[in-house]
């Protein structure tokens, strides 16, 4: 199995490129921290493939941080002074290491969703 994100941007209505992601493991205990930083290509995409693939596919708890607020700021979307979503946490498990889990971000200055995609 493997993980893999993308990132929509709603507001300008196009893939979120550039934006600063982060991926930590929170459980099991012995392998918590973060695991990678990363830059979201042109599609919104990890460049490279995969976050995590192989052995590194593991069950248990993640979380990524989505850098929202500096996106917006550097692509001029009109926000408020401090920006209502600004870093964005999102928690999930991973139950089954042979299935593909991909974990899409649909955002704006004001609002995201996200699901389990395929």
């Amino acid at each position: 199995g493997f993980l893999t994100c993308h990132v929509l941007d709603t507001a300008n209505g196009c893939p979120a490129d550039n934006m600063r992601i982060q991926l930590h493991r929170l459980s099991p205990p012995d392998a918590a921290g973060l695991i990678a930083e990363f830059r979201t290509n042109d599609d919104g995409r990890l460049p490279g493939g995969p976050a995590l693939k192989g052995s590194d596919f593991q069950v248990g708890v993640y979380e990524w941080t989505f850098y929202v607020g500096d996106y917006f700021a550097r692509k001029n979307t009109t926000t408020t002074g401090t920006p209502f979503l600004d870093e964005i946490p999102l928690r999930f498990g991973i139950d089954d290491p042979t299935e593909h889990y991909h974990v899409p971000l649909l955002v704006s200055p004001w609002s995201f969703s996200t699901y389990r995609g395929s």
